[in-house]
């Protein structure tokens, strides 16, 4: 073996003067499963039983609405869904179904401040994105919670997972740029419509940030996607100042079964 090269010293810091600590954390915190917390070989990763229960939601599915389809009917074929009731956005995207380790995995995250998960689900959103993000413009999150709750819940889950997917993917992280300019309810607990008057005009576009939205390609994120209320309104503001593409992408969505 030749001299040793020093042409990225950050790089040889962190293989060889770093390790140690990287033996020490292992041993006082061992790698275990993130969502039962089983022993496993590495950091960040699911055991095997907690791996086979996840639903990755793949192609055949509407192109707009991103439901599955339970045999391949073609391309560019739209669920009666998307037909019947067109989104103001482009297109869905979603990681896997909202149930079992998924469900897991955001309940820690949202509420039990497992910030150390997002990671971990934002590549997995990363490689769901259908291209999207490789060729959008920048990566919005939402919802961007009032003042008022931010304070309580101390983070925002979906900024958290926007954060990780601008530094995975390089794109850049409009973090500020749309603003929840009302207090809305939980929405957990309400139906369709009410959950959709619950968030009418809650978001508005920062000023002096309308730039950063018209003509742009955006990728819109959230945790789950329910009945879409949220996503929806947020996506008419971005409509609204002028967004020329709008792609909502979730780590998790609510479904039955594929139709």
């Amino acid at each position: 073996m030749g001299p040793i090269e020093l042409k990225r010293p950050a790089e040889f810091l962190r293989a060889h003067l770093l390790r140690p600590f990287s033996v020490l954390a292992d041993f006082f915190y061992p790698p275990a499963c993130s969502v039962c917390g089983i022993s496993t070989g590495g950091h960040r990763g699911l055991c095997a039983k907690c791996w086979s229960g996840i639903r990755f939601i793949e192609r055949p599915y509407c192109e707009v609405l991103g439901i599955p389809f339970s045999h391949d009917l073609g391309a560019g074929i739209l669920s009666a869904e998307a037909i019947a009731n067109p989104p103001p956005f482009d297109r869905l995207r979603s990681a896997a179904t909202h149930d079992h380790a998924v469900r897991d995995l955001v309940h820690g995250l949202k509420y039990r401040d497992r910030t150390d998960l997002a990671p971990m689900m934002a590549a997995w959103m990363l490689r769901a994105s259908d291209g999207t993000v490789e060729s959008c413009d920048a990566l919005i999150p939402v919802p961007l919670l009032h003042r008022s709750r931010m304070l309580a819940r101390k983070f925002n889950q979906a900024a958290e997972l926007a954060r990780h997917m601008a530094r995975l993917s390089g794109k850049p992280l409009l973090a500020a740029t749309l603003m929840r300019v009302k207090r809305t309810s939980q929405q957990v607990g309400l139906g369709a419509k009410a959950r959709e008057d619950n968030v009418s005009g809650a978001f508005a576009v920062a000023k002096g940030c309308e730039n950063d939205i018209f003509g742009k390609r955006i990728v819109l994120i959230d945790d789950v996607y329910t009945t879409g209320a949220t996503v929806a309104a947020a996506s008419r503001t971005l409509r609204k100042a002028g967004a020329a593409d709008i792609t909502v992408l979730t780590f998790a969505r609510a479904l039955s079964e594929p139709i």
